[in-house]
């Protein structure tokens, strides 16, 4: 069933833009139904009413909650990469369950920022992502702020070569999760010691290096696992 993304659950709904061109894309008509919901979790079944070249006019079934998140909300606090790496991150951690991405300006990123295009690249890729795992619930991606302005966690995550610890011996659903994940350069140890200080447990990914776009999927992937 297509997946349509809204700002609000309310019968009737008018419906413009680029959802109406997929709409014809997808060769629907009027009498036809497909899923919409409104990024904040809730969910409802619509039918097509009406449908013209450029808007469209549903009908919405009752709004239901859908359990497809993890008992808390999980954060991804992760350092700016090159190219496409972040998008690509973004788009797993959504399938992943996060429901907040932090980006992160650190000491040894070769990106030092990125604008205002860019951003909002990446938040339709944390939408389209959302439609294709069924969520329904968009993850926030937030502007990049400087590590030190990350809040003190009560179960927070870092992933740091050397360490013995492992995540999920430690993962606490009593209270929201954070994990940091570094750049290409990895974390500074000023950085570790910062992130411990703020309530971080180092933990292991393995025996092997991974880089920095693996590092916050499978911080992410230990999570999902468990199956909550």
């Amino acid at each position: 069933m297509h997946r349509m993304r809204v700002e609000q659950l309310e019968s009737p709904l008018s419906v413009q833009g680029k959802e109406v061109r997929h709409l014809h894309v997808l060769r629907l008509k009027p009498g036809d139904t497909l899923a919409v919901f409104d990024g904040q979790g809730l969910e409802a079944e619509a039918r097509i009413v009406e449908l013209a070249e450029f808007s469209a006019t549903l009908e919405l079934g009752e709004a239901r909650e859908v359990a497809r998140e993890h008992p808390q909300a999980v954060t991804l606090a992760v350092a700016l990469l090159k190219g496409d790496k972040l998008s690509d991150v973004v788009r797993q951690a959504t399938e992943l369950g996060a429901a907040r991405i932090q980006l992160l300006q650190t000491r040894y990123a070769d990106v030092p920022d990125i604008g205002d295009n860019k951003l909002s690249r990446l938040r339709r890729v944390a939408e389209e992502a959302a439609k294709q795992s069924r969520r329904a619930v968009v993850p926030e991606v937030l502007a990049p702020v400087p590590l030190a302005r990350l809040p003190e966690v009560s179960c927070g995550f870092v992933a740091h070569p050397g360490s013995g610890e492992r995540l999920l011996d430690h993962l606490d659903w009593s209270a929201e999760v954070w994990l940091a994940s570094g750049p290409e350069g990895g974390f500074s140890e000023a950085e570790i010691e910062l992130l411990r200080s703020r309530g971080y447990r180092a933990i292991t990914l393995g025996p092997r290096i991974l880089r920095a776009e693996t590092a916050p999927v499978a911080l992410l992937g230990a999570i999902a696992a468990t199956g909550v």
